[in-house]
């Protein structure tokens, strides 16, 4: 086999500053920000994307990364081995180790395949739709190395269809354009997506991020036993996530509100396919404006969900995220019956559980009510966690009993 395309061994060395912490980085650290790299003539000349050792100011190697100095991420772990040649054999591998886990955990074909650093694939996102596959190849490196990874990703699991999907902020703060293609096959349509009982639609070209959030699933099935029969609200429900699967264990009538026309409408092709539709209803519109209006109109429900796009993508929107997160348990809490269940959900990394739950429960102590924890969830095992990168660890999910 041959080395991938952005770089060919033996590898160029970089080197760490002095006051950058190598113990980090052995310790199992996937980054190294620009501010912890020597950024000599020789390591400002590789090209985005290329390979290289990384050694500690002492020169001694530490692992073969990949360097971006466009990039405020500079390094990014590839192997911890200083001496691995990174090659088709070893793409293969990696794809490899990651679907023998998620074979192990699911009986049908759609999950997230390769979840970035924790699947030791820095960067990489790639969703699975039975035969079709969704890559993000969100790091320079990936951008390079397409063709390899594509291939690699239909060898090893004899998919017919590779997506590329350009769209998204982390490619931007990489240098990479925006320009999605099929790289592999093609795809017309919308496909089919068992989960928890219930049938939903993606749509891999023009939905949001890869199609469908494989993360929730989890979440969706802990949330569909609260109902007891009765009513659910599923605000930001995006293509009905929650309020499908809440029917297809029973519930008895969900509401799905949404400000996407489009997201509405697969959530309503989702009902008709699980067989639901005669229970299921939306509402198009700003989810608290819409909020706000139900209140007025005296409606209650049995269960009621939030779960809102990423209010604190950064540190520096931290503080404005955390106001909408109490905002959003504020005017959701009014919404719940008594002795009835909220679940309030975060995909924002900035905002950790312990900030997230205190601004919701403030927003819910706002609205006059007392509340139980019953549960908190993360993203599915499919999503699994780098265990030295918080950002791995980015969705929360609280569930409440509120009197």
């Amino acid at each position: 086999m041959t080395s991938l395309p952005f770089s060919v061994s033996p590898y160029p060395v970089i080197r760490l500053k002095p006051k950058a912490n190598a113990l980090t980085i052995r310790g199992g650290a996937p980054w190294v920000y620009a501010d912890e790299l020597v950024t000599d003539r020789r390591a400002r000349r590789l090209e985005p994307g290329s390979l290289a050792v990384l050694e500690d100011s002492d020169r001694e190697p530490i692992a073969v990364v990949t360097i971006n100095n466009e990039s405020k991420i500079i390094c990014r772990v590839m192997d911890r081995d200083p001496a691995a040649v990174l090659d088709q054999d070893w793409l293969l591998a990696r794809v490899r180790r990651a679907l023998a886990l998620r074979e192990h955990l699911y009986d049908a074909p759609f999950y997230r395949l390769i979840h970035a650093e924790a699947d030791g694939l820095p960067g990489v996102i790639v969703d699975r739709f039975g035969d079709v596959l969704v890559m993000q190849p969100n790091a320079a490196w990936a951008e390079t190395a397409c063709e390899g990874l594509a291939a690699a990703l239909v060898e090893v699991t004899g998919a017919k269809t590779v997506y590329k999907n350009a769209a998204g902020r982390a490619r931007g703060l990489e240098g990479l354009d925006d320009v999605s293609s099929f790289l592999i096959g093609n795809h017309e349509g919308l496909i089919e997506v068992p989960m928890n009982g219930a049938t939903y639609m993606a749509d891999v070209v023009e939905g949001q991020k890869t199609g469908l959030f494989f993360d929730q699933r989890e979440n969706h099935a802990w949330a569909a036993k609260l109902h007891k029969g009765g009513r659910v609200l599923d605000v930001f429900s995006h293509v009905g996530g929650f309020s499908l699967a809440a029917l297809a264990s029973g519930a008895e009538a969900a509401v799905a509100v949404d400000g996407s026309e489009a997201a509405l409408a697969l959530a309503e092709k989702g009902a008709d396919a699980s067989g639901v539709a005669d229970k299921f209803t939306t509402r198009k519109g700003d989810a608290f404006k819409v909020m706000e209006a139900l209140a007025s109109e005296g409606e209650l429900f049995d269960v009621v969900v939030a779960d809102p796009p990423a209010f604190a993508p950064n540190k520096q929107a931290l503080s404005n995220g955390l106001t909408a997160y109490s905002r959003v348990g504020s005017m959701a809490a009014k919404l719940v019956k008594p002795g009835g269940y909220l679940v309030l959900c975060s995909c924002s990394h900035a905002a950790d559980l312990t900030k997230f739950r205190q601004a919701s429960l403030r927003g819910v102590g706002r609205a006059g009510r007392q509340a139980q924890i019953i549960h908190t969830g993360s993203a599915g095992a499919d999503h699994p966690l780098h265990p030295a990168l918080a950002e791995s660890g980015y969705l929360k999910a609280i569930f409440l009993r509120l009197d």
